[in-house]
């Protein structure tokens, strides 16, 4: 990676390698500004790589008439799509609808519907779900994606797995997206437009002086302590962004963040096609179930308080539990903690608007500046993974008056990094990677460039057979490939590769993983 050639004065010091942090870090650097962005741990190392992996509107947010924030994320939905075609892909989604559904939760619209329709208290008749669909194929101008249709799950393969009581669905489109690869690539873009990138760099104090800020970081790895200066300052620490404001930067402010924990299961592959399913249950909450990585399924999400940022989340065995009876309501098969062959779970922060839980709490995001005592620092509240560049956009609105002359508004549109190919590209270009380079079989080839797009080729490099890729680590991991990401993608451990770079870990063994770390850790500077 390049050396910071700067005289350590940037124009914006961002504070957090998630995806907020890394999309606003590309924006102001694509712009010309000099940028800084320090994150404590790896890259995508929290939140931003324990989503549900949607690029999704948020169906359900439209009961809580949340629709600027479904707008808004339908809009990005396809600008996305274009600009990453490798990590991001169109899913059809199957609704399951029986009429003797009933409802425990409360949302704005079924309270409605309870006055208007006292009947129907505790329900949603299939006119409003066919409504809000109608609703979510055009609030957002699409253009790619197909709109709704309706299943009769008593013939359509997308029946079988279910238990008989479900003989109609709805069919509609959102999106997958590999979460962490999102935020590095778009850490790789900034960097690529000038921005300096340090991980594992923990900011261990900041202070006005003036008109600018005095930033002291520490390398967590070589416990070296730099100083730097900024006019700017970004905080987009997700869950720890109050601990930021307060610890950190000793700020008065009575600004703060609702953590909200979300959990989920892995388990054998529980369907044979390729669509996900969107269960309703009698919380009011509802659940994805998702072919994930070709062999398995990924059920999620919960929504629990989480009290301390500081304390690594978990799926307890309460939500193991809460999840798997969620889907046995649905699937012919049982299914048993017995079938769970992974759980993960992230703490999502969202902006704390007082609402009575965690459900009903708002996933917009809220953007404030704070000039009251010299320099200005912007603080990111709340946020989703499908809204992250219009909130890496909107940051730039907050930002760029203080910076008079910067360009405007650049990146929809604008490829990530191995992107720049079409949308229906993919199939065309695993094959063109299998014919130039034939020791690689479907799954490899298919691997690399859903994580590398074009930049596949540049992974593989001028090699003939495997054997020129060096030590094998097993399920297609090889010593070219673990280089490529120490090198260009912030990689510093096992675990930052297997579960964070990939998903490998589910296919590797744990001794063969601690190979792995072994020789990456030798070849550190």
């Amino acid at each position: 990676m390049p050396a910071d050639t700067d005289t350590k004065t940037y124009d914006l010091f961002v504070i957090g390698g998630g995806i907020n942090g890394c999309g606003i870090a590309r924006d102001a650097a694509g712009r010309g500004m000099r940028v800084a962005l320090a994150e404590m741990n790896d890259l995508a190392s929290a939140t931003s790589s324990a989503s549900t992996k949607l690029f999704h509107g948020g169906l359900r947010y439209l009961e809580y008439l949340e629709i600027n924030l479904v707008r808004h994320a339908l809009e990005e939905r396809e600008i996305l799509l274009r600009a990453m075609p490798h990590i991001s892909w169109p899913m059809r989604f199957v609704l399951p609808y029986s009429p003797d559904m009933r409802f425990e939760g409360e949302t704005p619209v079924s309270r409605m519907l309870a006055r208007v329709m006292p009947w129907m208290k505790g329900r949603r008749p299939a006119w409003m779900i066919r409504l809000g669909l109608f609703a979510y194929d055009h609030l957002g101008g699409r253009k790619i994606l197909p709109s709704t249709s309706t299943l009769n799950l008593n013939t359509a393969p997308e029946g079988a797995p279910l238990v008989d009581k479900f003989q109609k669905a709805y069919e509609y489109s959102d999106c997958w997206i590999e979460d962490s690869r999102l935020v590095v690539l778009n850490a790789r873009d900034a960097e690529n437009r000038g921005a300096r990138i340090m991980v594992r760099t923990r900011v261990e104090a900041a202070k006005r002086d003036g008109d600018h800020w005095v930033i002291t970081v520490r390398d967590t790895a070589s416990d070296k302590v730099e100083t730097v200066h900024a006019k700017m300052l970004v905080n987009a620490g997700g869950p720890w962004v109050g601990d930021i404001i307060h610890g950190k930067l000793g700020l008065k402010s009575n600004e703060g963040v609702r953590l909200v924990r979300g959990s989920h299961i892995v388990t054998k592959r529980l369907f044979e096609h390729d669509k996900c399913y969107f269960f309703q249950g009698t919380d009011g909450r509802i659940i994805f179930a998702i072919p994930y990585e070709t062999d398995f399924t990924l059920i999620g999400t919960t929504d629990a308080e989480h009290r301390d940022p500081d304390v690594r989340p978990e799926c307890t065995p309460e939500e193991q539990a809460y999840l798997i009876d969620f889907a046995n309501k649905y699937f012919k098969q049982d299914i048993s903690a017995a079938d769970v062959v992974w759980t993960y779970s992230g703490v999502r922060p969202l902006y704390d608007d007082g609402a009575s839980s965690a459900t009903a709490a708002t996933r917009d995001y809220t953007l404030k500046v704070d000039q009251s005592d010299g320099a200005p620092i912007l603080n990111i509240f709340g946020g989703k993974i499908t809204t992250y560049r219009k909130l890496a956009e909107d940051s730039m609105d907050k930002i760029v008056p203080f910076f008079p002359g910067t360009p405007g508004h650049w990146t929809a549109g604008v490829a990530l990094p191995g992107g720049d190919f079409e949308v229906d590209g993919f199939d065309a270009l695993v094959s063109r990677l299998k014919s130039e380079f034939s020791f690689l079989d479907a799954f490899w080839a298919r691997r690399l460039v859903r994580a590398y797009g074009t930049d596949a080729w540049t992974v593989l490099g001028d090699v003939a057979t495997a054997d020129d890729l060096g030590q094998a680590f097993g399920a297609t991991l090889t010593a070219r490939e673990i280089s490529y990401l120490m090198d260009h993608e912030y990689a510093r451990t096992a675990e930052d590769v297997v579960w964070r770079r990939n998903k490998l870990g589910l296919r590797l063994e744990k001794s063969q993983i601690a190979v792995l770390d072994e020789w990456m850790q030798k070849q550190q500077p």
